[in-house]
């Protein structure tokens, strides 16, 4: 999730200054120190570059794959078993992988280290860290407000994590316990207090507003089937819902509802660069898969719900966020379509892979969209490769054949 990223960077940065501090990790002839301080177990040694280095995760079948985010050369392979999620941290480092049991935390090897006014930059190989998190069916993970908040679906329990010590290699968190466990959401923001879905098994009804205590502030219940999140700018929330969606202004909650009857927004992409959130637009009740041609746009200072045509289908793996905010969808049709959510109109229209199918099991591989700044990534299990493009210019800067299908993507900034 893109949304709060810079907020949390700029922080990361301070905390992060503030450790090197008081372990003496400023000394420039000890790189070793980084490694030390994020808790790796590799037995190599930190090299010093000469820039941050990105770095992309692609999951498959058996393993992540580690790439370079520039050349999108292979840096690592690393071995996994089962079904495994990606969340970016986004602390600069860390992937969490959601495995059987809990997340796990891969050190995608590459860090700065701040030294006042200036940084210096490192790499390693990627690895499996010893950290673990959270209980049984590992959910969502989302980065708001300086903090990053897991959710496991199978014991409802919630781990609000500080980057500071997922940095260092400490496998800290406060942790909270729904009522009823269930494929649920949390939020935590940074006066305390969290935001989080309410259901069951069977059901899922809306969310609660919880203070520093764990006492309720405020709730919504008429958000039938709640799930997904998104943070626009001035701190708003929004959760999806089966006819609509919620949306979080401080303690207030407002629901604003589909114009069709049964009008599902799941999934959201937010930025902190625009109040406006992107969401997917579903409405065949009756469907095993639909495969939507709608998205929409809701402005979360209005409650302004628009729902507009698209000239093709996508995924749910098909939603992100650009420069300025702008809002980009990856079409089944094989191209990258760019919109500006304050009008809706489409800005740019870039041919990016061929055409492709939403596969029935969601769990497959499928194309997947993610964006780092100005550079859009695309990866395309049919044809086993990896694209970058520039957003700006609608050129595409890199592309790489990969030795597996992959099925998930992310990356960190370094």
């Amino acid at each position: 999730m893109q949304s709060q990223r810079t907020n949390l960077t700029r922080t990361l940065a301070l905390l992060i200054a503030s450790s090197c501090a008081l372990v003496a990790c400023g000394t420039d002839t000890d790189p070793g120190a980084a490694e030390s301080a994020a808790g790796s177990s590799s037995s190599a040694s930190p090299v010093e570059q000469q820039s941050a280095t990105p770095r992309l995760a692609l999951s498959y079948d058996g393993g992540i794959l580690v790439l370079d985010a520039d050349d999108l050369s292979q840096v690592a392979d690393i071995p996994t078993e089962g079904f495994i999620r990606l969340n970016d941290a986004d602390n600069g480092r860390n992937v969490f992988v959601s495995q059987t049991g809990g997340f796990g935390v891969l050190d995608m090897g590459t860090w700065t280290r701040q030294h006042g006014d200036h940084g210096h930059y490192y790499t390693q190989r990627p690895e499996m860290t010893d950290m673990r998190f959270g209980g049984e069916e590992p959910g969502h993970v989302v980065p708001h407000d300086s903090r990053i908040t897991l959710f496991s679906d199978g014991t409802g329990e919630v781990d609000i994590v500080e980057p500071a010590e997922l940095l260092q290699g400490n496998a800290k968190s406060t942790a909270y316990t729904v009522p009823e466990p269930h494929h649920g959401v949390a939020v935590s923001r940074g006066d305390g207090t969290l935001v989080v879905t309410s259901g069951n098994e069977e059901q899922r009804s809306g969310i609660v507003i919880l203070d520093k205590a764990r006492k309720e502030i405020a709730r919504n219940d008429q958000c039938p089937e709640v799930h997904g999140e998104a943070a626009a700018a001035d701190g708003a929330l929004t959760f999806g819902c089966q006819d609509g969606i919620l949306i979080v202004r401080g303690n207030q909650i407002q629901k604003v509802q589909s114009p069709d009857g049964y009008g599902r927004i799941g999934n959201q992409a937010g930025s902190e660069a625009s109040p406006i959130v992107l969401g997917d637009y579903k409405t065949d009740a009756d469907a095993e898969l639909e495969r939507p041609n709608r998205f929409t746009f809701t402005d979360t200072r209005t409650g302004e719900l628009r729902v507009v045509p698209f000239p093709a289908s996508y995924s749910f793996r098909s939603l992100e966020r650009g420069p300025n905010g702008s809002a980009v969808i990856l079409g089944t049709d094989g191209a990258l379509y760019v919109y500006d959510p304050a009008t809706a109109q489409q800005i740019r229209k870039i041919p990016a892979i061929g055409a492709w199918t939403e596969p029935d099991e969601w769990q497959s591989a499928m194309p997947n969209l993610y964006v780092r700044d100005e550079i859009a990534y695309i990866s395309d299990p049919t044809a086993k490769s990896v694209t970058a493009i520039d957003l700006d210019t609608g050129e595409k800067t890199a592309q790489a054949d990969l030795p597996h299908e992959t099925i998930e993507l992310t990356g960190v900034s370094g």
